[in-house]
């Protein structure tokens, strides 16, 4: 089990653990999402699991580092968290902005039109790498894994992914409608809150906590 860093772990003890606004409808989903995780855990497998939008951009990179969080937080072993996209673009710089104002540490390694970072929501787990990318791209599994389809546009455009275990289609509004509009970091903050609510639900589902 790794403590996550202070920022981000006061962050989720004030605004992601109170499930009871979540539907019997996502939390069915979730449920889904849950059991995949742990029917790999029982049979002591490594627990792959894929975030998709079109872009990979904002919904697919919160999703992969909120995962990763929630299952760091609740003891959750053997957990490894990707994201990609239909084609690549670039991690939003809105997203990154909104998820250092969540707690997570996110270092630009590398710049460019598709930015390279490092993640780090955890002292003692190794920083998770971050940029945009194809969901088949080499950085991800070829097999064995769930694909969470977090937009419905990928969800509806993509129907057939190679390698796949388990398909999820967990789908989220866009922040994009936002950008450049006086709602934008208020939406992106919501999408934010609303995406690690509904996985931290779904890992806790599998702790002793």
């Amino acid at each position: 089990m790794h403590t996550l860093l202070p920022t981000l772990q006061t962050y989720v003890q004030t605004n992601l653990l109170d499930f009871s606004a979540l539907t019997e409808q996502r939390k069915n989903l979730l449920k889904e999402l849950a059991h995949y995780v742990n029917a790999k855990k029982e049979k002591k497998k490594k627990i792959n699991l894929v975030f998709i939008c079109t872009h990979n951009s904002r919904r697919s990179h919160i999703s992969q580092l909120w995962a990763q969080a929630a299952a760091a937080y609740y003891g959750i072993d053997n957990v490894w968290s990707y994201s990609g996209g239909t084609e690549a673009t670039a991690f939003n710089p809105r997203a990154v902005k909104a998820m250092r104002e969540a707690g997570f540490r996110i270092d630009e390694n590398q710049g460019g039109e598709n930015p390279v970072y490092a993640v780090s929501f955890s002292t003692g787990a190794d920083a998770v790498p971050a940029f945009s990318k194809v969901y088949d791209h080499a950085a991800n599994p070829s097999q064995d894994f769930c694909a969470v389809m977090t937009c419905s546009h990928a969800d509806e455009h993509c129907p057939f992914i190679p390698g796949v275990e388990k398909r999820i289609a967990l789908t989220y509004n866009d922040p994009k409608e936002f950008d450049n509009t006086p709602l934008e970091s208020a939406k992106y903050a919501e999408r934010v809150k609303e995406i690690g609510t509904e996985l931290f639900y779904a890992f806790s589902l599998l702790s002793e906590k």
